[in-house]
């Protein structure tokens, strides 16, 4: 239960909400930009794709400067040739990603179906030593859903490594736009 005084303070929840019904409007139009970058994305996987592995380099590169200047914090020279050289590797992978995207999207598709194959096993032996809860059989049908995946991504590669990722951008910037666009609709109803 709620009183007055719980809604004017700055951290309560009311307080939060009650400052994001007046930008409902700037919320659905975040959630439209997000829903045309999706769809733009879906039009041009090949496109999105090479972005999306451009930025990760990019991420690789800010990791691998992090890397070094933190490598000099370190008390001991062993310490110190370790991060240093785990930088300059990262440094290295990303400049390595912006020479050839293409073969980057391969390695990273295969990552990606890679990890979806274990972590659905994973959830699999889960779900299974877990018969006794209620929701294991919720449990069994979304990691036998994520080992689909990770085997159809695994079984097309490296044919898929050129969409794949553009594929997966696409739907979740779709997915994130409907979610702001419903939040901001959501947020106009309440007031």
């Amino acid at each position: 239960m709620t009183s007055a005084s719980d809604t004017s303070h700055p951290s309560s929840l009311g307080s939060g909400i009650a400052a994001l019904h007046a930008k409902w409007g700037w919320i659905v139009a975040l959630g439209l930009v997000y829903l045309i970058a999706g769809f733009v994305a879906l039009g041009s996987m090949v496109m999105a794709t090479v972005a999306s592995v451009i930025v990760v380099g990019a991420m690789m590169i800010v990791a691998g400067v992090t890397e070094v200047i933190g490598a000099f914090q370190m008390k001991s020279w062993g310490k110190f040739a370790i991060w240093a050289l785990l930088g300059v590797l990262y440094i290295v992978a990303g400049f390595l990603t912006f020479e050839n995207p293409l073969f980057a999207a391969a390695l990273l598709t295969l990552f990606l179906g890679a990890s979806l194959l274990a972590s659905g096993a994973v959830r699999l032996f889960l779900a299974f030593s877990m018969k006794r809860e209620s929701p294991w059989v919720w449990v069994a049908l979304s990691a036998v859903i994520t080992l689909l995946l990770g085997l159809l991504i695994l079984a097309r590669w490296p044919v898929n490594s050129v969409y794949i990722l553009g594929l997966f951008l696409g739907i979740d910037l779709i997915m994130a736009g409907a979610g702001w666009v419903s939040l901001g609709f959501s947020l106009k109803r309440r007031g």
